[in-house]
């Protein structure tokens, strides 16, 4: 920095508030120092600038089956609102476990390994996204003094949360296809111990409910198109059925393959939903009616959330920010073949 202050002509001070981005500094100063940093390859040393500031600037995100659409843009919203406010990411991605309470313990367990793993690292904060209920229950054991964030979290007081309204975007889809004529809609749910699926099945009954329908049992996924598939084969041999509302987009795809081979087809003779917007879904045969979530806005929240909850003296932790979903309507759905 004394080198970068000498060849600009300018103080170290006047340097720091430069890389700092400090409005305080006039533009040709601004230029001048910009330029010497350009000649002499300056870079910060982080590690001496943590021992001043007593920050990393390094914040941790742990993440469950990142593979997956959903988790996968709700870790890439995190990162990529985290890097905008000038902190690097460290990313865990842990293996959820679709199993009995017995097995669940595994889960957090693997949560914890993960919290004291970024710890060790000098994280200055941590956001989890904790899509089930075993992972939620690990938060209740956050370190004292560590700041957290959770996504799609059961809020409890523990820390803040940013979550999409799941329920809402359920109604929205299943009253959509009431309006349409269809007298009950059939639902492919995601796998037990998923906060989404909790959320997703609660909107669709609540829907259903309201407009005085049947309830049919709902079938029960994994999120992967080849459970969308079976689905699909069971819904196939269901009489008189005209709608199905699926909780992701790729079951929704692998039940559209299922519909197809048994000749029925879509949305002439059965109108379907999904959930998420993967951006495949206007192109899969037909484009399909589905659920849009807005994971950048959820990771801007999260981080801003974060960056409070590390400067406030008294962090509020009872502070839950709901992102609302957007219904697409594409060309998967129709009226009912008996409405006119």
């Amino acid at each position: 920095m004394a080198d970068v202050a000498k060849l600009a002509g300018v103080s170290q001070q006047t340097v720091s508030r430069v890389l700092n981005k400090h409005p305080r500094v006039r533009e040709a100063t601004r230029a001048r120092v910009l330029h010497a940093i350009g000649i002499l390859g300056y870079r910060r040393n982080l590690a001496a600038r943590a021992l001043v500031t007593r920050r990393s600037h390094r914040l941790g995100v742990i993440g469950f089956n990142t593979t997956l659409y959903g988790p996968a843009r709700t870790v890439h919203g995190i990162e990529q609102a985290a890097r905008e406010a000038g902190y690097f990411v460290s990313v865990l991605s842990l293996r959820t476990i679709n199993a009995p309470t017995a097995i669940s313990s595994l889960v957090e367990q693997g949560v914890d390994e993960a919290i004291g793993h970024l710890v060790e690292q000098g994280v200055d904060g941590v956001v989890v996204v904790a899509p089930q209920h075993a992972a939620a229950r690990a938060l209740a054991g956050l370190p004292a003094g560590l700041p957290a964030v959770a996504i799609e979290y059961p809020h409890h007081g523990h820390v803040p949360v940013v979550r999409v309204d799941q329920a809402e975007g359920a109604r929205q889809a299943t009253a959509l296809l009431l309006a349409l004529g269809h007298e009950t809609v059939w639902h492919v749910s995601g796998p037990d111990g998923w906060l989404e699926s909790e959320g997703r099945r609660e909107g669709w009954r609540a829907a259903l409910s309201a407009a005085g329908r049947e309830i049919p049992e709902p079938l029960t996924g994994d999120w992967t198109p080849r459970s969308g598939y079976v689905a699909g084969g069971e819904l196939a041999r269901v009489p008189g059925l005209s709608a199905v509302f699926v909780a992701n987009d790729q079951m929704a795809l692998g039940l559209l393959r299922a519909f197809s081979e048994a000749g029925i087809r879509v949305p002439e003779q059965v109108s379907v939903v999904g959930f998420d917007d993967v951006p495949e879904s206007a192109y899969f045969t037909p484009a399909l009616t589905t659920v849009r979530q807005d994971f950048g806005q959820v990771g801007r929240l999260s981080i801003e959330l974060l960056l409070g909850r590390m400067d406030a003296a008294r962090p509020a932790a009872h502070e839950v920010l709901v992102v609302p979903p957007q219904l697409i309507a594409r060309d998967s759905t129709a009226r009912a073949r008996n409405v006119r």
